[in-house]
């Protein structure tokens, strides 16, 4: 478990992040004795979900669409 103040973590943002998704948590630590940790988001949604289109098609919509293309190639 990495500890760190809150200066090291704001000059050293990105290495917080990279670390956090290592080891699972990091947790920064205020002057005035406040702990915050900061962890990696489970990604489990699809990046189509929330995605509005014209004719509001669905996800399996589009995953078909994508499987046609590919097999007109």
């Amino acid at each position: 478990m990495l500890v760190m103040t809150y200066s090291e973590a704001r000059q050293n943002f990105a290495s917080v992040l990279d670390r956090s998704a290592l080891d699972g948590a990091v947790f920064v630590k205020r002057v005035d004795g406040s702990l915050f940790r900061i962890s990696p988001e489970e990604n489990t949604k699809s990046p189509f979900d929330g995605i509005k289109t014209l004719f509001d098609l669905r996800h399996s919509d589009i995953m078909q669409a994508l499987k046609e293309t590919r097999e007109e190639n």
